[in-house]
């Protein structure tokens, strides 16, 4: 589903990724480790287009992302992608159904739809109560699966993780984790997830580890 073939990403004199060659089938759970500086953001990040290699490509269904133009790329990564990063990145302003609604809104869609589905996936993720509350009223825990919602909200091909559960104590990163494969039951949802947490990255279909800026 989604095929990165020859990636090359070097910053200054320092080469990070190096001819990697990677492909994540529908409805897989994948999990990408490795030390620290060993160039696993950079590929997630590059494969969720928010950065663009060197050298390489990567598609995803039939589309070469990289021959988009940049305006045709950032609808197509509001439509077909969803991100949760390890500080959920939540507006504080907002609550956390608007949090929710925000990528639906951006991609132009039905406010009444948008709406009915992030309140249909807050109460997935058991937040019906909290739908209400501005991010400073919610635990971390609560932050975390607010960005989960956030990441569904357009129905996405593809969702990328990257550290997901760094910032959460070991009961919510456990309630994280487990939400994962949930959602891939329940939706056929496809995560990419970059972790330090060995846990979460053996409970994966399938353990990816970057040595040297190659996959191992």
């Amino acid at each position: 589903m989604l095929v990165a073939r020859n990636l090359h990403k070097t910053y200054g004199h320092l080469e990070v990724l190096r001819g990697i060659d990677l492909e994540i089938q529908s409805g897989e759970i994948a999990s990408i480790v490795g030390a620290s500086g060993a160039g696993k953001s950079t590929l997630l990040h590059i494969m969720g287009t928010l950065d663009r290699p060197d050298r390489g490509t990567v598609q995803l269904g039939d589309k070469d992302v990289f021959a988009l133009e940049s305006r045709q790329l950032a609808q197509f990564r509001n439509q077909h992608m969803g991100f949760i990063f390890q500080f959920h990145n939540l507006l504080p302003e907002f609550t956390a159904l608007e949090n929710v609604c925000i990528p639906g809104f951006i991609g132009s869609r039905d406010e009444k739809s948008v709406r009915l589905k992030a309140e249909e996936l807050l109460g997935m993720l058991g937040l019906n109560s909290r739908s209400g509350h501005k991010p400073s009223e919610l635990s971390g825990g609560e932050q975390q699966r607010v960005s989960v919602a956030r990441a569904l909200i357009n129905n996405p091909t593809i969702v990328f993780a990257d550290e997901p559960s760094g910032n959460l104590d070991s009961k919510s990163a456990r309630e994280l984790h487990d939400l994962f494969f949930a959602l891939r039951k329940k939706l056929n949802q496809t995560f990419v997830v970059v972790t330090h947490n060995q846990e979460l990255a053996n409970m994966a279909d399938r353990k990816l580890e970057i040595v040297d800026g190659q996959l191992s």
